[in-house]
């Protein structure tokens, strides 16, 4: 694993609690001080608690419940954190400074027998039929060659691994910005729970609250100029947010100050192309493979999703469970279900861009009309805020098109659709105690049969998928669980039978290990059909 930043610690993670070692490498001397990311959306979160670190994130993190927006001195509106659409357990976003990020991670890995190493740089690397040879140089000047199975970039936006690969970042430059992390000391109350956007004099500047009470994320997108002196920036910034909030403010010496041209780039491909019938042995994860505009507070969470995608599949790799010829089929599904988030996050992110800097001057002097006009248009407002926050939250990524993915043909049922989040379940529903062994579930880093049925017909399945690929752990479901995910009913006394179609027989959901619905059905053919398609 070349890099250690949260996306390179994650897809380690995510390995080594697959019972596959890593060797994870860093050309750094040591752990980064700068908080950079600094948003966690409700599918990531959905994700840490899957793999066991919600609690030590939660502890952490600062509760963001939503965006409000201000021009020269007045709030004219407010969108939250809740999503209609699609359910979730977890209608928030989380601010978390990604030093506190990576601390966390470091401590799993670390629980798990990683540790880092630090000042080691991947230099080049030559792949070959069953292995891969990673040229490393150490801190000390001397030189190694690593002979390994595989080999992961998580090694940024410079990723080695990418260039050497020839894998191109194709897309553009745009604006420039200013960020800075800075106490912030302001006039009457104002809650530490939401992003500000605020119009100061036709200039955009936002803030985010960072961990610490008094602790904001600053951004500019007009004065971008910095030659070293903090406290000009500081001044500006009190100049601006005074005028746009209509309160006094006051923003201390910041404790980091960054300048940066905004990139909007993605690759076609996140791994190798070793030749017909061979797995690749070399892939991209995170900044490596794309990078965005920081408007939208996409790259950290898109990042980590690729690392848990990729990681249950290589280790299924690495462990060698499936048949060799199948092997390199699965893990090219790596590429197709991610590269195309990559590239749909272009176009979002660019949008996303264009509103924070808002260079329409039109638009700009009617600010206050156009909020009016949405307060008195509650349906488009909230149409407004689904499509914002909700687009945010990644809840809606889904795989419809993988080959991973089968579909059924009821149209009519209820619950999550293959190639969809399983987990489409609402904080209050989730408390019913029959959600309980599904979230569980959730939480095993391999594949699982969620089935409403009695007991002797789950023993039945047992058997019957324990030599298959993939052989899940089998889950009962009943109660409004079973209800809401479209299992319908609890089937007592029955046992599945090999032919029977009829709607009596019991629902089943086959979900993979990263909580991604694979097939649904209603009988013993139609999950065999499913077990041989994906096993191929």
């Amino acid at each position: 694993m070349a890099g250690a930043g949260p996306v390179g610690m994650m897809a380690a993670l995510e390995l080594t609690r697959r019972r596959v070692p890593v060797r994870l490498i860093d050309a750094a001397d040591g752990p980064a001080t700068t908080s950079r990311a600094a948003a966690l959306h409700a599918r990531t979160i959905e994700m840490l608690d899957q793999v066991g670190l919600f609690e030590a994130f939660e502890a952490r993190a600062v509760l963001g419940r939503g965006i409000a927006f201000y021009a020269d001195g007045t709030e004219l509106a407010r969108m939250d954190a809740r999503f209609t659409t699609q359910a979730t357990r977890f209608e928030q976003v989380w601010f978390i400074d990604q030093v506190i990020t990576e601390e966390i991670l470091r401590e799993a890995l670390a629980a798990q027998g990683v540790e880092i190493e630090w000042g080691v740089r991947l230099v080049d690397l030559a792949e070959h039929a069953g292995s891969v040879t990673a040229n490393l140089r150490h801190a000390n000047g001397s030189a190694e060659d690593a002979e390994v199975g595989w080999l992961v970039g998580a090694d940024g936006g410079h990723s080695v691994v990418r260039d050497r690969l020839g894998i191109r970042l194709a897309g553009t430059s745009s604006e420039t910005w200013l960020i800075a992390d800075a106490e912030l000391t302001i006039a009457g109350p104002m809650e530490h729970d939401r992003i500000r956007w605020v119009r100061a004099g036709g200039e955009t500047v936002m803030i985010f609250p960072l961990v610490g009470e008094d602790r904001w994320r600053l951004l500019d997108t007009v004065d971008v100029d910095y030659d070293g002196d903090a406290d000009a920036v500081a001044q500006r910034f009190s100049d601006k947010l005074t005028r746009g909030l209509g309160r006094a403010v006051t923003v201390a010496t910041p404790s980091w100050v960054s300048v940066f041209t905004i990139q909007q780039r993605a690759v076609r491909t996140m791994q190798s192309r070793p030749g017909e019938g061979r797995p690749s042995r070399c892939f991209v994860v995170g900044d490596a493979a794309h990078v965005h505009s920081p408007a939208s507070g996409q790259g950290l969470n898109t990042g980590l999703q690729d690392a848990v995608n990729l990681a249950w599949k290589l280790a299924t790799a690495a462990r060698g469970d499936r048949p060799d010829p199948s092997t390199a089929a699965l893990l090219a599904t790596y590429s197709a279900e991610r590269v195309p988030v990559g590239q749909a996050l272009l176009s979002t992110t660019r949008m996303a861009t264009m509103l924070v800097g808002l260079r329409n001057t039109t638009v700009d002097k009617n600010l206050p009309a156009i909020f009016e006009a949405l307060h008195a248009l509650p349906p488009l407002l909230r149409g407004i805020n689904e499509t914002f926050l909700g687009g945010m939250s990644g809840l809606n990524i889904a795989y419809p098109t993988s080959p991973l993915t089968v579909h059924d043909s009821d149209t009519a049922r209820t619950g999550p659709r293959p190639g969809e989040r399983l987990a489409q379940v609402r904080h209050s529903d989730a408390a019913d105690p029959s959600w309980q062994p599904v979230l569980s579930s959730l939480r095993d880093p391999d594949w699982t049969l969620l089935i409403a049925a009695d007991q002797p017909a789950v023993r039945q399945l047992s058997a019957r998928i324990g030599v298959t690929w993939p052989t899940p752990s089998i889950c009962p479901v009943g109660g409004p669980a079973a209800e809401q995910l479209g299992l319908h009913r609890e089937i007592t006394g029955t046992s599945i039978s090999e032919t029977d179609t009829d709607t009596d027989t019991t629902g089943w959901i086959l979900v993979r290990p990263d909580g991604y619905v694979a097939a649904r059905g209603r009988n013993r053919v139609e999950l065999d059909g499913a077990l041989e398609r994906i096993g191929r």
